[in-house]
């Protein structure tokens, strides 16, 4: 019963259009009144609790350095580098696409601003190259995702913080099968694309090469000086969004000159509205976390899946499959903070290392950004290409198969996240 009270409060008011901020608070007030505990100052206190965390200071400013990146020509000077150097392979553009993927990745955390970028660059020269419209923005939507897999993550910051989990661990763990993706989208590209027919740019001379190389030099040592510094402890994860804001700032206002001091204000607004929105999601989920606990939520759940406790493999599958479902309805950010208290118990009590599961959490709410309706990513691309949904969907489709597929075979396979980690660790 406890279980459908919060479902139907929670997912009642977003039926009917409510926000998922509110709805989330809704859902908390819902299941004081069934236990009988009311008190409107636990959840003033919740939601400021909520925001109050350390933590969850990089969000800001990993959310800036994403802006600064796509306003200040770092995002350019990685799409020209990746053109310069495997832009004239038959569907070489293809291939820049993914390769531009995962760099950008590394720089801002964010599938939203990984593909607004991408889109804007790269969708105008595949059409123009005579590429199939709905499967190249099938291919950018599913190159994005790539985002919140790579460090920086946005994702594994919030589920981090939620699960009480190590960020740097989940950050390090995260990069072997963001490469993972990456591959298999290659080969689903080469597989796809061909038959088509299409203009092949020329190869690039050594010389371009190396100046394409130079020019995106001080964008490309923002990934290295993240990795090398969280590696080794030099800084934790919420220093390292200060690093990549302020080197991104640094490099885009001195070496680069690219943002001018005039428009840093409309930078900082546009990062400012994304963070507050960020934010109050995490602070009004508070409410509904405590709630969870309070309730016992995650022990009813842990009844009805008890069958598979013994068996990781088949609750993992049991659970991916329900974050699947889940992903099609509901955007990322309001997934993780929803599900991580309710799952991380029973991870816990099955015995799952909670940063592999981690790693697999947040690879599947990743997909869940390319499907429709609520697919953000989709809807990105969609307002940059002018596609409809259905279009770029038949083109996501491959791709999305091929995203699963690594899913699957990490969910079989757990040495592919945990033997990697072990080389990256400390």
């Amino acid at each position: 019963m406890t279980v459908t009270i919060f479902l139907g409060a929670l997912l009642g008011p977003m039926a009917l259009g409510v926000p998922i901020a509110f709805a989330l608070i809704l859902s908390g007030v819902a299941l004081m009144l069934y236990l009988g505990m009311f008190d409107a100052q636990i959840v003033a206190q919740n939601v400021l609790n909520g925001a109050d965390s350390f933590p969850l200071m990089a969000v800001p400013f990993f959310l800036l350095a994403g802006e600064v990146m796509n306003t200040g020509g770092l995002s350019r000077r990685i799409v020209a580098l990746a053109m310069a150097m495997v832009g004239h392979i038959r569907g070489g553009l293809g291939f820049v696409a993914i390769f531009a993927a995962c760099i950008l990745s590394s720089l801002s955390g964010s599938a939203v601003a990984d593909a607004a970028a991408l889109g804007a660059l790269l969708l105008p020269m595949m059409l123009k190259s005579g590429h199939n419209p709905a499967r190249a923005g099938g291919l950018l939507a599913s190159a994005s995702v790539i985002g919140p897999i790579i460090p920086p993550s946005i994702g594994f910051i919030l589920y981090g913080v939620v699960g009480g989990v190590s960020i740097t661990k989940l950050f390090l763990a995260g990069i072997f099968p963001g490469l993972m993706i990456a591959g298999a989208l290659c080969i689903t590209w080469l597989l796809v694309a061909r038959n088509e027919q299409f203009e092949l740019p020329p190869r690039e001379s050594g010389a371009v090469r190396l100046k394409a190389f130079v020019d995106s030099f001080w964008a490309l040592m923002l990934p290295v000086i993240i990795i090398v510094g969280l590696k080794f402890g030099v800084f934790t994860p919420t220093e390292a969004g200060v690093v990549a804001a302020v080197y991104s700032l640094f490099v885009s206002m001195v070496i680069y000159r690219e943002l001018p001091p005039a428009q840093l204000f409309h930078v900082f607004v546009s990062a400012a509205k994304i963070t507050a929105v960020v934010m109050f999601l995490v602070a009004c989920a508070a409410v509904s976390a405590w709630l969870i606990t309070v309730a016992d939520v995650p022990g009813a759940l842990a009844a009805l899946v008890e069958p598979l406790m013994d068996n990781q493999t088949a609750l993992l599958v049991a659970i991916m499959v329900l974050i699947v479902v889940v992903g099609t309805a509901m955007d990322m950010t309001p997934t993780i903070l929803i599900m991580t208290p309710v799952l991380m118990p029973i991870i816990k009590q099955a015995g799952i290392d909670p940063v592999y599961f981690g790693v697999l959490f947040i690879i599947n709410n990743s997909i869940g950004l390319i499907t429709p309706p609520v697919g953000t990513v989709l809807n990105v691309i969609c307002g940059v290409s002018k596609l409809s949904m259905e279009d770029l969907m038949k083109g996501v489709m491959p791709f999305m198969i091929a995203e699963l597929i690594v899913l699957f075979l990490l969910v079989m396979f757990p040495e592919l996240v945990t033997v990697p980690v072990s080389w990256f660790g400390h």
